[in-house]
């Protein structure tokens, strides 16, 4: 009798995990690659912010318009990982991080003059190819599918702003 209900149980807890398995696969994936979506959420409200400033301060069109396009498609970007984060349960910051801050306050400095506009396409310039390591990174070794998907979308949005920012840069070393 005692084995027969030994027997039951290990059954009934092979079961179990059995079928709570794939939900608890589905969270260690979403565990993996929080910090990939905290980073880029982060990466989005700073480009955003940047982007504004860029507008507002920069003396060249070039970076004007490209500041423009970084506010339309990183605030694009930014709800579509807000919304992957909410299904996953992954808290996110409500602003950039440390760094991206300091960052953003030694470029206010250089408000009005020429340098604003160096410093702010050198930044970016930097920051994008960060960007683009850390989705790589994601699509690569990345747990959670919907997670990798989304990285892969970004990508070619990412690089097309790399190739602005390069192409402005190369404008306002001429001028």
């Amino acid at each position: 009798m005692i084995a027969v209900r030994r027997i039951a149980a290990a059954t009934m807890l092979a079961a179990l995990a059995g079928i709570s398995a794939p939900s608890a696969y589905a969270a260690a994936s979403a565990a993996d690659d929080a910090p990939f979506l905290k980073a880029i959420h982060q990466g989005n409200l700073a480009e955003i912010a940047a982007g504004q400033s860029a507008r507002k301060n920069a003396t060249a069109a070039c970076v004007k318009t490209v500041g423009a396009i970084l506010v339309r498609d990183h605030t694009k970007l930014d709800l579509g990982v807000k919304a992957l984060a909410s299904k996953l349960r992954v808290p996110l910051s409500a602003a950039p991080s440390a760094a991206q801050e300091k960052t953003m306050t030694a470029l206010q400095a250089n408000v009005g003059t020429s340098a604003y506009n160096t410093m702010w396409l050198t930044t970016e310039a930097k920051s994008h190819e960060e960007t683009l390591a850390l989705i790589d990174r994601e699509v690569a070794t990345g747990g959670n599918a919907e997670v990798k998907t989304a990285a892969r979308g970004a990508r070619p949005v990412v690089a097309k702003h790399l190739e602005l920012i390069r192409a402005c840069e190369a404008r306002v070393k001429q001028s």
